[in-house]
């Protein structure tokens, strides 16, 4: 067969296995299960309830913002409380389906959202993306990681990862001790409960020391946690640290 054939061979055998798969796993919405024509991917109704983050944002928090510039814009909250990251971008904000898809994810194994939430992430995030060095998800306590046997930021950040080309490193970071949940704390006592939590191993430092960082979450809440994270990667060299989450809770801020 000439070589210049071949191509378009195999691009029909992958049409026909595609067509073969579909017919025996059809494609169904994420959401709701109803029937669609695209694997990895919501109906039109269940993607009406993802509230996505658009611009205008804080540039620093990646809030949404009710006021569109022109420019750059910081929000009041990012002026009163400044992170200790350069830069944070999330998919969406935090609730309604996308909570119900996160939980799903997190707590019990529903992995088959995995590609459209990487979809998501390197699109919402290919600003801050671009200008990476490496990506770093951020790292479970042990027992925590032992009772969920997965880091579900180390899976989003592969996924990230495999779309933006950028590599992963899931050991460049380490939680020195465990925490109690945050889920009812005020914002200082979220930062006072993750305070020095978070290490880069010796081993790490040549591969973090003046690197764009990207640090990557499934939902940020007050900040403190990537806050965090931001330091220990910051006092290990990191040049800067931008982070990347699914979710963002938030109100718009004018």
């Amino acid at each position: 067969m000439p070589s210049r054939l071949r191509p378009f061979r195999g691009l029909r055998l992958s049409r026909l296995r595609r067509a073969a798969l579909d017919l025996l796993l059809p494609p169904v919405c994420l959401g709701c299960r109803i029937r669609i024509m695209d694997h990895d991917s919501l109906c039109p109704s269940c993607w009406s309830q993802i509230n996505f983050v658009r611009p205008p944002v804080c540039d620093r928090l990646g809030l949404p913002l009710a006021i569109d510039t022109g420019g750059l814009t910081v929000s009041a909250a990012a002026l009163a409380n400044p992170p200790d990251y350069d830069r944070a971008r999330a998919v969406a904000s935090f609730g309604g389906l996308l909570q119900v898809l996160i939980h799903g994810f997190k707590f019990h194994d529903n992995h088959n959202v995995r590609r459209l939430f990487g979809r998501w992430m390197a699109d919402a995030g290919r600003e801050v993306l671009a200008e990476a060095d490496l990506l770093v998800p951020v790292p479970l306590a042990r027992w925590r990681l032992l009772g969920r046997r997965f880091n579900q930021a180390q899976i989003l950040a592969a996924e990230a990862g495999r779309r933006t080309g950028k590599p992963v490193n899931p050991f460049a970071l380490v939680r020195i001790r465990s925490t109690p949940h945050q889920i009812g704390l005020t914002r200082a006592q979220r930062s006072r409960n993750v305070a020095g939590v978070f290490r880069v191993p010796a081993r790490e430092l040549p591969n973090i020391s003046g690197k764009a960082i990207v640090l990557v979450d499934d939902v940020i809440t007050s900040g403190a946690t990537a806050s965090a994270a931001a330091r220990a990667l910051k006092q290990a060299g990191a040049r800067k640290v931008d982070v990347l989450a699914l979710a963002i809770v938030s109100e718009r801020y004018s």
